[in-house]
């Protein structure tokens, strides 16, 4: 083995680390979602229309799980509970901006394609 495939194996592993915590339809758009602010759950859902309760509540407690997000009671009646970007959920913004401004980059060249075919 040479010092270029432990490089490449450690990037690929790195890489799918990361995937783990922010794969799937609804991760990212929830991410996205508190990137604009603490929320409770009923406004996270408003936000992504389409995603079900039951889908929601599991997806958040994976990201909590990741420690992407945290969940705040507050002793309140009825019971309030807030939803926030940690620390390191907050360190992905760059990551996001980075992946909105390639997702603005790609349906920019799909309708351009679409149109000249």
């Amino acid at each position: 083995m040479n010092q270029k495939n432990d490089v490449c194996r450690h990037r690929l592993m790195i890489a799918r680390d990361t995937l783990e915590v922010i794969q799937g339809k609804w991760r990212l758009p929830i991410i996205i979602s508190l990137n604009h602010g603490n929320k409770r759950f009923g406004e996270i859902q408003r936000d992504i229309t389409d995603i079900s309760p039951k889908m929601l509540s599991q997806e958040l407690k994976a990201l909590e799980t990741n420690k992407i997000i945290t969940r705040t009671l507050y002793d309140s009646m009825p019971v309030t509970v807030e939803y926030s970007l940690t620390p390191l959920g907050e360190s992905m913004r760059k990551l996001l901006d980075e992946i909105l401004n390639w997702g603005i980059h790609f349906r920019k060249e799909i309708l351009e394609t679409s149109i000249d075919n």
